[in-house]
């Protein structure tokens, strides 16, 4: 198995605006504040992500398909 590659937080943010088209460092920041951001671990003062924790969070924020903004009430 492949050692994990880490992204610190601004590589992270342009890791998801790159691949999903939103996320950023400052977004992270606050996340990481708040909660409810992707998972991540602490070295030092440096938040660091795996890859796959980025892909699943941001996934897990994208919608199902719809094809009007009414789809979303009459379901």
């Amino acid at each position: 198995m492949p050692p994990v590659q880490y992204l610190r937080r601004k590589q992270a943010g342009e890791y998801l605006k790159a691949k999903y088209g939103f996320g950023s460092e400052r977004t992270l920041a606050k996340l990481a504040c708040l909660g409810g951001g992707p998972e991540f671990r602490k070295a030092s003062n440096a938040a660091l992500y795996e890859p796959a924790k980025l892909d699943e969070w941001a996934l897990a924020k994208i919608g199902k398909p719809q094809r009007s903004t009414s789809d979303a009430k009459a379901a």
